[in-house]
């Protein structure tokens, strides 16, 4: 799942910005989700994949709370293969992302990848198809942060509304911020 989600955020504009140079990049990526799901999200039960690993969902539930500083030194692995500023600007943006988080209770779509050769035929959709049924019937919200401008209307399509495009500082690339109201299911 790790290295399904390492191709399939290799072109990815924030991870572009925070590593240097695609061998550098494709290590930090490999570090960084595998402490994601192994320490930071796995352990609540909802990491999904499809049966041949074609696509993936990392969510975190209502009940986990957000430890800003603790998740940072969780990711103290990936540290290594940022260089000079690029630590700097990871750090910000880690932060600042933590910080503007939602507060009130919702499901947060962590991480959804798809590998890049099957992107565009509904892998992708079919997790969030799956994982939005049950948030519905909870009645809870769900947010994420797309860093793909691309991705955006995918997520429109499924009731995320932007609420606002973020920037860390001049020249970072975007992040769209988005929330989604859970739905009432048909009867």
């Amino acid at each position: 799942m790790v290295d399904l989600l390492v191709r399939s955020f290799d072109d990815d504009p924030v991870s572009n910005f925070v590593f240097s140079g695609d061998r550098r990049r494709r290590l930090g990526l490999h570090s960084f989700f595998t402490t994601q799901i192994r320490r930071q999200y796995l352990n609540f039960g909802h990491v999904y994949t499809t049966a041949d690993f074609g696509g993936a969902a990392v969510w975190g539930p209502p009940t986990r709370h957000r430890q800003g500083l603790k998740e940072l030194f969780e990711l103290l692995p990936t540290a290594p293969f940022l260089v000079g500023t690029r630590m700097i600007r990871a750090l910000q943006l880690l932060t600042e992302i933590d910080a503007l988080h939602p507060k009130e209770p919702h499901w947060y779509l962590a991480t959804l990848g798809t590998e890049p050769d099957r992107q565009g035929i509904g892998i992708g959709s079919a997790l969030l198809t799956a994982r939005l049924a049950q948030i519905d019937e909870e009645g809870m919200p769900a947010y994420l942060e797309s860093s793909k401008e691309r991705n955006v209307p995918l997520y429109a399509r499924f009731g995320f509304e932007v609420i606002d495009e973020f920037r860390s500082r001049p020249g970072s690339p975007p992040l769209w911020r988005m929330w989604r109201e859970p739905r009432v299911p048909e009867l």
